[in-house]
């Protein structure tokens, strides 16, 4: 937005429109506009100075490098979200608008978030490092193990210093005073702390002396966190040979020790609340056990009393079953008897009607078989006599034929010509010389040349 007056001396310009005239809070107004408008969110880093608290919970501070400073404002709505308190010194980053303050003409930043300086790069290098764990199989399901329900060595790992060790040691205390405590002290924080961490998990590991394992530190900001986001911690989690629960922060931190661990607590006290139930749970559960064992056994007896009563009341003597088997046995002998004896009479009573019926039913056969002997008789006499005669035809008939037959006239001097078709000649049309001409007589047959046709005499 581009704003201008012109003026003009002695009058000049008066045929011209007047020319439009702001008041110092329109322009002001103006101006913070144009600033809201030309820079969106933007993240600047700088050093706190000049912090003020007031008492409607908005925060007013400088933010300052070596060479330059801005006014900056953070309202209540936002400030309370920032897990930090600011103290003069403190280099941040904050997330913020840039506008003018109206009433004062005074440039000033309008804060949305704070985070300490260098926050922003930890976040981004713990994000890559958490995504290449996690394509590696470090955070998968399957790997995790499950807690020992009865353990009998626990080991804890944190810094002799540290709150969390009082926290864990006297919630074990309290839950489970029996169980033996194995400390391996190590720094949680500073420089070298992520390979000492790494270390004393893999001593552990390699000494194999507990049955689980706390990794604990109590809260803080994601610096003094940064160790337990080392890959050299992670591994050594992965690679324990029990089964590892880590205790890291307050319950909205998160590190990579959490994704790889197979437990992951929101507190050191809750870790060792994870690692032992309360000896007084166990107890109270083995008495309801026991009750419930006692309530089975005593429904167990009232059954089997039930039951033994009722098999005593079918109970008898071997005497009186004795005597209960043979009545009945007694009882089916006469069954039997009757059920074979009754059938067997009546079959006999309908074979005597049966037999009766039959004689009076029988023809008188005497005559028949006169007369069939009768018949036999006339039928072999008309046999002999039929057989005879038709023997005596068939005699002469055979004589016929004899005398007929082609055999019996070659026999007496005549002979079968035939040509080479086997077609008998009984014409002399039929011959041409010369030709070969098939003579048959009666024993034997011989082939006759043809040379010459004698003419027919009329």
């Amino acid at each position: 937005m581009v704003m201008s007056n012109t003026f003009f001396p002695d009058g000049a310009g008066t045929n011209e429109a007047a020319p439009s005239i702001m008041t110092v809070s329109q322009l002001n107004q103006a101006v913070g506009r144009l600033l809201e408008r030309s820079f969106p969110l933007t993240w600047i880093a700088g050093e706190l100075s000049n912090v003020t608290r007031a008492a409607s919970g908005h925060w007013y501070f400088t933010l300052k490098d070596a060479s330059a400073q801005v006014r900056a404002v953070m309202f209540r709505g936002r400030a309370q979200y920032v897990n930090f308190s600011p103290r003069e010194g403190d280099k941040v980053e904050v997330r913020a608008t840039i506008g003018l303050y109206a009433a004062r003409g005074d440039f000033q930043l309008n804060v949305e978030n704070m985070r300490r300086a260098g926050v922003g790069n930890l976040y981004e290098a713990f994000l890559k490092l958490k995504s290449r764990l996690a394509a590696e199989g470090l955070f998968d399901q399957e790997r995790k193990r499950d807690l020992p329900v009865f353990p009998r060595t626990m080991g804890v790992i944190t810094s002799p210093q540290a709150a969390a060790l009082r926290d864990v040691l006297t919630t074990l205390r309290r839950r489970v005073p029996h169980i033996h405590v194995v400390i391996y002290l190590t720094a949680v924080q500073g420089e070298g702390s992520a390979e000492k961490i790494a270390a004393a998990i893999r001593t552990a590991s390699r000494r194999a002396e507990c049955d689980v394992l706390l990794v604990c530190r109590g809260g803080g900001s994601l610096e003094d966190l940064w160790s337990f986001n080392d890959e050299r911690v992670a591994l050594a989690i992965a690679d324990c040979t029990m089964p590892v629960i880590s205790g890291v922060g307050h319950e909205t931190d998160v590190t990579i020790a959490d994704f790889v661990a197979d437990v992951r607590a929101p507190t050191p006290t809750a870790a060792a609340e994870l690692a032992a139930t309360p000896w007084e749970d166990w107890f109270a559960a083995v008495g309801q056990h026991a009750d419930d064992l006692n309530d089975a056994m005593r429904r167990q007896l009232d059954d089997r009393t039930q039951t033994l009563d009722w098999l005593a009341h079918r109970l008898q003597s071997p005497g009186a079953a004795i005597r209960h088997q043979q009545l009945r046995l007694s009882t089916l002998h006469s069954r039997l008897q009757h059920a074979t004896t009754t059938p067997l009479v009546a079959a006999r009573f309908r074979l005597d009607k049966a037999r009766q019926r039959l004689v009076h039913a029988l023809p008188d056969t005497r005559m028949a078989r006169a007369r069939l002997l009768a018949r036999a008789t006339q039928l072999s006499v008309a046999y002999t006599s039929r057989y005879d005669a038709d023997h005596y035809r068939l005699s002469a008939l055979h004589g016929k034929l004899e005398l007929l037959a082609p055999q019996r006239t070659l026999e007496r001097g005549y002979a079968i010509l035939s040509d080479e078709h086997g077609e008998i000649i009984r014409r002399t049309a039929q011959v041409r010389a010369p030709q070969r001409l098939s003579l048959t007589v009666a024993e034997g047959s011989a082939y006759i040349d043809i040379s010459r046709i004698a003419p027919d005499e009329a």
